[in-house]
């Protein structure tokens, strides 16, 4: 089974996936209760989930420290984790966002696990799968159609062209999108104004499909969505063009959860996909709602470092989804260590760079206890790691009343997570975390704030920029000010600048803007320069990529 040379679509490929009924079955889904997407896929209807049963099941959440830009392997752990629940005779099921093509094509490749712990078919998983990020790219773009239409006939909402809120989304890394003008060459051709492109997962759509319960308060709160303000500065809704319904419409499919495998032909739930940086960065609710349903114990994951996806799923997911975390594993990798410790070339032993770096996951053992929450550390294992920086992980992480467990799921499978997977076991049995979210949605917009960069980035204090403090203002005068908060930020760092590795100290955080997510119910501080549509990097993945006479694709990974 170990065979470390090959690339993660060679060992995707080297195995047949079995029928997506037989995998079904597995979960008690009768054959006619399933919608295929040809035989290895398949959406599941809402009306599985049950309330009951969630309770009584047991949801695992995999986060990490500050990740490197080459990521540190959450969705690897997790599916190696819930095969290895599997694998000591436990009933799992693992539960993931779907990728967006702009990094598969980009800088990280697929996002489909690696090695011997991934979903399949990976290739399909990687690429337009059963259609949901495209859905959401049309629900978003046509409330943008109804906009620029609603201003060229007539204008009855006395729309501000120069106060629209609303943009496009396109699921690709394209920096010449970011700003542009849209209505140009005459009269009718619409409006001319300043426009611009975000990418899929940062669409206020996705975040909606990912918070909704089902298709009633889908479409609720796709015309809750604040597109701009009119001539008087008063609100405009979707609603009030009349768009949530075809919105609804477009996405009437994608609400439903998809059904793949591991490679062990264990289920896996795939839904959804809001990058953590600059959302929630968690797959839906609907989607873990569903595992929870239909399996004993549910391994999910959040995106990026435990202060981007973690907080905001346990700030803001398990209190919009009524869920309660048992456990939360921390992925920890040596490199990421040695590069927090100032090592440049995090791929070479380094025991006093790892010393150094460790720092980074105290503050983030600090931060999910905060949260009523102890976790376990599973040292994701790379072939450079030496003994003695593993050992140093362990007994540093023990001073923290921690277990760290190394996880070999990359090239052993569950063979390689089976202490890793009963020591999370064993945690859940001993009812010893009680889950609590770190501040109230009541509290005022600054204090919310203040909360999470004093309390989980360890900032001394928050500065303003006028133009969010107006904002801020205006939130509170609509009285949005209830919401919770989704920090945009740098997730190469702790704080907000990005070249602060480890675990900074004596720095302030700086809100550049403030955005509001009416229809999803957050409030966004941006901070830094966090963009919303990313650009391409000099070498893109794609250039690796081929496709034979066949078919057959190589160099997606």
């Amino acid at each position: 089974m170990n065979q470390p040379y090959l690339s993660d679509i060679e060992i995707a490929n080297s195995i047949k996936p079995e029928k997506i009924k037989k995998i079904a079955k597995k979960l008690g889904i009768n054959s006619d209760d399933l919608e295929p997407y040809g035989k290895y896929k398949a959406k599941l209807p809402l009306y599985l989930i049950d309330e009951e049963k969630i309770k009584q099941n047991h949801l695992i959440l995999v986060t990490a420290l500050t990740p490197t830009p080459a990521g540190e392997g959450k969705t690897t752990v997790s599916v190696g984790l819930a095969d290895g629940l599997n694998k000591i005779g436990k009933q799992a099921t693992v539960v993931l966002r779907e990728p967006s093509l702009g990094p598969v094509f980009g800088i990280k490749g697929g996002a489909a696990g690696g090695g011997y712990a991934q979903v399949i078919p990976m290739e399909e998983i990687n690429l337009h799968f059963t259609g949901d990020f495209a859905a959401v790219e049309k629900a978003n773009n046509l409330l943008s159609a109804l906009i620029d239409n609603h201003m060229h006939h007539r204008n009855e909402l006395r729309l501000d062209v120069r106060q629209i809120y609303w943009k496009r989304v396109m699921d690709m890394n394209d920096r010449a999108l970011r700003h542009i003008v849209a209505g140009l060459g005459g009269k009718n051709n619409g409006v001319p104004r300043e426009d611009g492109f975000n990418i899929t997962p940062a669409s206020e759509v996705m975040a909606i499909l990912c918070l909704a319960k089902d298709l009633v308060d889908l479409k609720e709160k796709l015309g809750n969505i604040l597109v701009g303000l009119n001539m008087d500065g008063d609100p405009v809704y979707a609603r009030d063009l009349k768009a949530q319904d075809a919105m609804t419409i477009l996405l009437k499919d994608a609400i439903k959860p998809n059904l793949v495998q591991t490679l062990e032909h264990n289920p896996a739930i795939i839904h959804g996909g809001p990058f953590a940086n600059i959302a929630q960065g968690t797959n839906s609710i609907i989607a873990t709602k569903m595992g929870l349903s239909l399996s004993n114990y549910v391994v999910t994951e959040a995106g990026f470092g435990a202060d981007l996806g973690a907080e905001k799923f346990l700030n803001i997911k398990s209190v919009y989804g009524g869920l309660n975390p048992e456990a939360v594993v921390l992925v920890v990798t040596i490199r990421a260590l040695r590069h927090h410790g100032g090592q440049k070339n995090f791929n070479e032993p380094d025991l006093s760079a790892v010393k150094n770096g460790f720092g980074n996951v105290e503050k983030h053992i600090e931060n999910i206890k905060k949260f009523g929450i102890t976790p376990v550390i599973a040292i994701n294992k790379f072939p450079n790691d030496t003994l003695e920086e593993i050992n140093f992980v362990k007994e540093a992480a023990s001073l923290s009343g921690v277990a760290a467990i190394v996880a070999e799921e990359w090239a052993k499978g569950s063979e390689g997570t089976k202490e890793l997977a009963q020591s999370v076991v064993d945690l859940i049995n001993q009812k010893s975390n009680h889950f609590k979210p770190l501040y109230k949605w009541a509290q005022p917009v600054q204090e919310k704030i203040a909360k999470i960069a004093r309390e989980i980035y360890g900032a001394n204090d928050v500065e303003y920029s006028k133009k969010a403090l107006t904002t801020i203002r205006k939130i509170e005068k609509l009285g949005y000010d209830h919401l919770p908060i989704v920090m945009a930020k740098t997730q190469k760092s702790l704080s907000d600048n990005p070249s602060k590795l480890g675990r900074p100290t004596n720095f302030n955080i700086f809100v550049r803007e403030v955005d509001i997510n009416t229809g999803a119910g957050f409030i966004i501080p941006i901070l830094g320069k966090m963009m919303r549509m990313p650009g391409l990097p000099s070498k893109p993945a794609s250039e690796n990529m081929h496709i034979d006479a066949d078919g057959k694709i190589t160099g997606l990974s």
